[in-house]
């Protein structure tokens, strides 16, 4: 159970547990700041209404399309809200892309595609709602509900999870402490397990356009770029060194295979191979322009290229795997297998 402590004299002083005047107010800030509850999403619909069911408070889509169902437990016990939002997930389950472009628009007054763009700087994926996930948001869970969630999640792969959220009151000034029973990244990684198959082990890597990112750049010094924001620089972040990727450029077709060297750090601070910094070799405007600020700031990852083609050559074909993400694991068998053998790859020994 979460503890808020004022330090006061040296000595600690624990500060009371309180409660909110208005617990509505939870739904409005998850509604403004999904992060609260550890989802990188935004939000369709609000109150969203299910015949003979109830309503959901809040259906919010993350990154990949899928669905994230959010309920409030209220002064429903542990068990009723379990149950209940495993009810919504089963209408839920039965959403279409063409039911949640609707859903969307009859719940915001706008697109999915004005909406997700808004939130993510792209268009949102021709497929939604290839898996679900729900998130429960509570002050706290008795012990055998929290057995019962831990065990559909990590044994069953079921996306379900739990926020807690923790009102403090110390000296007349309220405070807010928020966690997650599990890791939400681990939540929505196993809920996606059973509607595709294995990782094949190969990362995708993406950056922007030929005219503003330049493969020859990245080719010749051992880069892969990120900037504009944080949804963009976090998919860099979950790359560590040794690591085996392919890369892709929109509009082209896949242009490299590589291992990562070294992991994301800021623009400014890389060095290519002969020692000198990036940003004197490369000298693009967008490297520095954010330097101070730690989210819109540009960030690198340092690539082993094994296996690289020029432009005119790109490797692709009609339907190929590529992703709106700037690094996302591939899932895609045929296209794992196209690239190996277009690249000439052992996939044991990576020749």
């Amino acid at each position: 159970m979460s503890e808020l402590f004022r330090i006061e004299n040296g000595a600690l002083v624990r500060a009371a547990r309180s409660r909110l005047a208005n617990e509505a107010m939870i739904q409005d800030w998850v509604r403004d700041n999904l992060g609260l509850v550890g989802i990188h999403g935004v939000v369709i619909g609000r109150e969203v209404m299910i015949a003979n069911r109830g309503r959901i408070d809040l259906l919010a889509m993350d990154k990949d399309g899928s669905l994230i169902i959010i309920e409030l437990k209220r002064d429903r016990t542990p068990r009723e809200i379990v149950a209940q939002v495993l009810d919504y997930a089963s209408w839920v389950v039965s959403l279409s892309t063409r039911d949640v472009h609707a859903l969307c628009l009859e719940k915001t007054g706008r697109t999915l595609d004005e909406v997700y763009r808004e939130r993510f700087s792209v268009p949102p994926p021709d497929t939604l709602n290839a898996s679900h996930q729900m998130m429960i948001v509570a002050g706290s869970m008795d012990e055998t509900t929290t057995r019962i969630i831990e065990y559909l999640s990590e044994v069953h792969g079921v996306g379900i999870n739990v926020a807690f959220f923790n009102v403090f009151e110390d000296q007349g000034v309220q405070w807010l402490s928020t966690d997650t029973l599990l890791e939400q990244e681990e939540v929505a990684e196993r809920a996606t397990r059973s509607t595709r198959a294995p990782w094949s082990g190969y990362w995708y890597l993406t950056a922007g356009a030929e005219s503003d990112v330049p493969w020859e750049d990245l080719r010749r010094h051992g880069y892969v770029v990120a900037s504009g924001g944080k949804w963009y620089s976090d998919g860099l972040a979950r790359l560590k060194v040794g690591d085996r990727v392919f890369f892709y450029q929109k509009n082209t077709g896949y242009l490299g295979h590589g291992v990562v060297r070294s992991e994301m750090q800021p623009a400014d601070d890389f060095l290519i191979a002969d020692g000198r910094p990036l940003v004197e070799a490369v000298p693009r405007g967008y490297f520095t322009e954010f330097g101070d600020d730690p989210e819109k700031r540009a960030y690198v990852i340092g690539i082993d290229w094994k296996k690289t083609v020029d432009r005119s050559n790109a490797k692709t074909y009609s339907g190929i795997f590529a992703n709106q993400n700037i690094a996302c694991k591939i899932y895609d068998e045929k296209t794992v297998e196209f690239l190996v053998r277009e690249f000439g790859l052992d996939r044991e020994g990576e020749n």
